[in-house]
């Protein structure tokens, strides 16, 4: 199955959710520099999910890039991903809505846990599908910070049930670390491209797999 249309849908999804949490901004009641002062949590809320579909978005794109063909099993890893990801405005509003509170803090690392298990589904999936010794896998390596990042998150949710801020800390942590690019991935991508091996390689390691 050609790769681009799950691409294509996975980017209009992305796009409507960022459009979504954009909706769901308050404005200011007062048009003064108090009044934007009183929706600053709402966004600096948004900011760190913002960052975080960001990073899906341009992850996302590397795993495509570096795949040749996609089967069911990625099609319906891509979807779980994309279940969770369209769960960030909600969790955002509702997070910052409650004033950061204990539980709504909580449900927003449990989603962005679930959003980080789900992309290590699809990696899995995807190398699966091209071998171990495939394009992807080889431009992962050990993949420290997708293996380590549901940790912190878990740490997070930990902090949360005794201070949320801390939990929210966490939280923006882990979105710090993934802002770094990786990158191996972007070279071994752009290498790949250059010299036109992606399919090619990854078709002759499914065989020797």
């Amino acid at each position: 199955m050609n790769k681009n249309r799950l691409e294509a849908f996975s980017d209009g999804v992305l796009a409507i959710i960022i459009t979504i949490m954009v909706l769901e901004l308050r404005i200011p009641e007062d048009p003064t520099w108090h009044g934007l002062a009183e929706v600053l949590p709402t966004l600096l809320s948004y900011l760190l999910s913002f960052v975080y579909v960001g990073i899906y978005w341009n992850n996302h794109h590397h795993l495509i890039q570096l795949a040749d063909r996609v089967n069911g099993a990625i099609l319906w890893a891509n979807l779980h991903l994309l279940f969770w990801l369209s769960l960030f405005p909600f969790t955002t509003r509702w997070m910052d809505e409650s004033g950061f509170l204990q539980v709504p803090v909580l449900i927003y690392g449990v989603n962005l846990l679930c959003a980080a298990v789900a992309f290590y589904v699809l990696e899995r999936s995807l190398i699966r599908e091209q071998g171990r010794s495939g394009p992807l896998a080889r431009a992962l390596g050990r993949d420290w910070k997708g293996k380590a990042s549901p940790l912190i998150y878990i740490l997070g949710i930990a902090l949360a049930t005794v201070q949320p801020l801390a939990g929210i800390a966490v939280y923006t942590v882990v979105a710090l670390i993934w802002l770094v690019p990786d990158r191996r991935v972007e070279q071994y991508v752009r290498h790949a491209h250059q010299t036109g091996h992606i399919n090619d390689q990854s078709n002759a390691h499914r065989r020797q797999d």
